[in-house]
């Protein structure tokens, strides 16, 4: 993803043209999103147990996710068709 702030130039698009996809998304679109259906998976994996009351217990049960250490879960992110494009 580019960054607002960073833009390659011209000569990078024109030299890599062969090798760039481009895939236009609706505006919103949650099932095409790799990062909304981690914080889907996110939200319903914290959901299972009480809702944390102070901001430092929901910072815990975020971190206590691991979702780092877990390759396997993030690859099933992509692995739906709608999805494979960001893959």
């Amino acid at each position: 993803m580019l960054s607002t702030a960073v833009r390659p130039s011209a000569s990078v698009w024109t030299d890599h043209a062969a090798a760039i996809e481009m895939h236009f998304l609706p505006g919103y679109s949650p099932e095409l999103n790799p990062d909304e259906i981690r914080g889907a998976d996110l939200k319903r994996t914290m959901s299972t147990g009480t809702a944390p009351k102070t901001r430092d217990e929901s910072k815990q049960a975020v971190r206590s996710n691991r979702l780092h250490k877990s390759p396997g879960r993030v690859r099933s992110y992509f692995g739906k068709p709608e999805v494979r494009y960001a893959a």
